[in-house]
């Protein structure tokens, strides 16, 4: 008889706890839920990497002669423009070398004037005049060769006159050729070469002036870019050598960020894309200029350059930053929140749907690219189905929920105001006693 008494005791419990349960669940009601529409769209494709900052350029100024420094015009941290004197060298010597030279050059010059404009012509002239002299002596002695030889057939003057007159004639007509040699000489070879002579030595000796003004003109160190002077390594006094740096400027007015980039990543990445430096100082637009042709073998990876402009030169070469780079943009693709991305238990992804305004679903998916809040869907899922946002987790398949109406400014504001620390509320309580005093 205590058996069954227990049993009956036993029975009326179990049926007591079914009906307590029964009337949790009743009590419990639907998740509340938020949900947002899955749609397509466009999504980027985002590398993140981190990098060096580099000036956009830099030059180590340098000196080509070996002169004491006169005075430096420069210290670290100035700016300066392209062209700028940064250093001026002792140049005494090399002036007066320069001097001289001109000098040089210009009796040179005037050599040119005297054989183009005189000498030439008068060789010429005179030369013209003995042609002219000869063959008026040809002239005459021709002449007086054929008076005595037709005197001579007539019996009337001597063999020997005749002789002597055709004598004349020939030494006269040699003395033609010769200043006619002399003139066509002037006229082809000697008046060209002797100008092209003069020419010659002229050129040399400019040559060897703008040696001298270009060695003289070393003495003062300019500036090859503007930009910000990063180092000073002489003082005046000092004798630095020929291509030993004077001055270090780098350029940042535009920003480098050098990232060394997966090769997988770094194939889909093209110069010109758009992309963004992040580090203490803020976050800059970009652009990308260079993708490494080559793989860097000790770090299997590509480097990328990513530049930007650096307004109030905020960033600093050397600085670590991180970059972002968009290598390609997805058009037309499933993108839903990140914030509805489940875990499965045994592995893989899930989001749940809700159907019929109340009822959750669950559904395998498969993500693709993720971008800040945003992911993209690659199977699983419909255009313009709804998928919990908050609530998800834990939620069960084909379990009861309740939609709510997505928080407007106004709501997310008076949040605000609640979550606000309680030390205001008596400065606020004072304020209002002071109203209502």
């Amino acid at each position: 008889m205590r058996c069954g008494f227990v049993l009956a005791a036993i029975v009326l419990l179990a049926s007591c706890g079914k009906k307590q349960a029964a009337s949790t669940e009743e009590s419990e009601g639907p998740t509340p839920v938020t949900v947002e529409a899955a749609v397509l769209g466009a999504i980027d494709r985002v590398i993140m990497a981190d990098a060096v900052l580099y000036p956009v350029n830099q030059a180590n100024v340098t000196s080509k002669i070996s002169s004491p420094v006169k005075r430096v015009l420069v210290n670290r941290g100035d700016h300066v423009r392209a062209g700028q004197l940064l250093v001026e060298l002792e140049a005494a010597d090399l002036t007066a070398a320069a001097s001289e030279s001109q000098h040089q050059y210009q009796q040179s010059q005037a050599a040119y004037q005297v054989l183009t404009g005189a000498t030439v012509l008068e060789d010429k002239t005179k030369a013209q005049s003995d042609v002219q002299a000869a063959q008026q002596t040809y002239d005459a002695a021709k002449k007086v060769f054929d008076s005595r030889d037709e005197l001579q057939k007539q019996g009337a003057l001597a063999q020997k006159l005749v002789e002597d007159a055709r004598v004349a004639m020939v030494q006269a007509q040699s003395q033609l050729e010769v200043a006619r040699r002399h003139l066509q000489a002037l006229n082809d070879v000697s008046q060209r070469e002797s100008i092209a002579g003069a020419a010659a030595q002229m050129n040399a000796a400019k040559s060897h002036y703008d040696n001298a003004a270009a060695q003289a003109g070393y003495a003062e160190v300019r500036s090859p870019i503007s930009g910000i002077v990063a180092d000073r390594e002489v003082y005046p006094g000092e004798m630095p050598q020929p291509g030993s740096p004077l001055v270090s400027i780098v350029d940042v007015s535009q920003i480098v960020a050098r990232a060394n980039v997966p090769v997988k990543d770094a194939m889909t990445i093209k110069a010109g894309r758009p992309a963004r430096i992040a580090g203490p100082e803020g976050d800059i637009a970009g652009k990308v200029t260079v993708v490494s042709p080559a793989v860097d073998p000790s770090t299997t990876t590509v480097e990328v350059w990513v530049q930007a402009p650096n307004p109030g030169e905020r960033l600093k070469p050397g600085a670590t930053v991180h970059v972002a780079i968009v290598a390609e943009t997805i058009q037309n693709t499933m993108v839903v929140p990140a914030a509805a991305l489940l875990n499965f238990d045994e592995g893989g992804q899930k989001v749940m749907v809700v159907v019929n305004n109340s009822v959750a679903r669950e559904r395998r998916i498969s993500v693709g690219v993720r971008q800040g809040d945003r992911v993209q869907i690659l199977s699983g899922l419909q255009p313009g189905e709804m998928v919990v946002t908050s609530g998800g987790l834990g939620l069960d398949d084909k379990a009861k929920v309740k939609v709510l109406a997505p928080k407007t400014e106004e709501d997310e504001d008076e949040d605000a105001d609640q979550d606000a620390p309680d030390e205001k509320k008596p400065a606020d309580a004072s304020k209002k006693d002071d109203k209502k005093k």
